[in-house]
């Protein structure tokens, strides 16, 4: 279920199946690193102007699902218009800035990103462009990004399928009409 909060800015609404904090794992690929397996956490946030504040911590998992080290970090900020149309500013930890637009799909939970622009500091990597698709699935947020660098076309690079964290503290605000001792609930 899709929870609106209702001191969400208005404009948002439709964004509001991103709004929480996420965690997952997912795949990493692109020629010239090494593929691995990856977890990571997403947290949308909003505080009440038009747009919704994004966090992303990835790192490379051992073949047990452990941590190992770092991979990407990015935060960055989501707006989106009447019409539909998303634009997102980005960081990377990679020492990139880039400007997204896309568009939210009619009638599901599914954002087509584009990057309009790139700036990269001297010690970035390559890296021209890239692609993402985010769709909310059976209430689990799913990603695909591609990536293009001057040696390699734009292709798939990283994805990953993330669940919706739920705070306990988001629980216990609704418990306050239970009896005391807990067992007088289930009689």
């Amino acid at each position: 279920m899709i929870e609106i909060p209702s001191d969400l800015h208005p404009d948002l609404v439709p964004l509001a199946f991103l709004l929480g904090n996420w965690e997952g794992a997912g795949v990493f690929d692109f020629p010239g690193d090494e593929k691995c397996n990856f977890g990571q956490e997403v947290t949308f946030t909003h505080d009440g102007r038009d747009f919704l504040e994004y966090t992303s911590h990835t790192w490379v998992l051992d073949g047990e699902g452990r941590k190992v080290r770092p991979l990407e970090s990015e935060s960055g900020f989501w707006r989106i218009d009447k019409d539909r149309k998303v634009e997102i500013v980005m960081i990377r930890d990679q020492g990139v800035a880039e400007v997204w637009y896309g568009e939210l799909a009619d009638q599901k939970p599914q954002i087509d990103l584009a990057t309009d622009a790139v700036a990269r500091t001297a010690g970035s990597g390559p890296y021209t462009g890239g692609k993402r698709l985010y769709g909310y699935v059976k209430s689990d947020l799913m990603w695909v990004g591609e990536k293009a660098t001057p040696e390699v076309e734009l292709r798939p690079y990283m994805s990953a399928h993330l669940k919706k964290v739920v705070d306990p503290s988001e629980w216990a605000k609704d418990l306050k009409d239970l009896p005391d001792d807990g067992i007088a609930f289930f009689k």
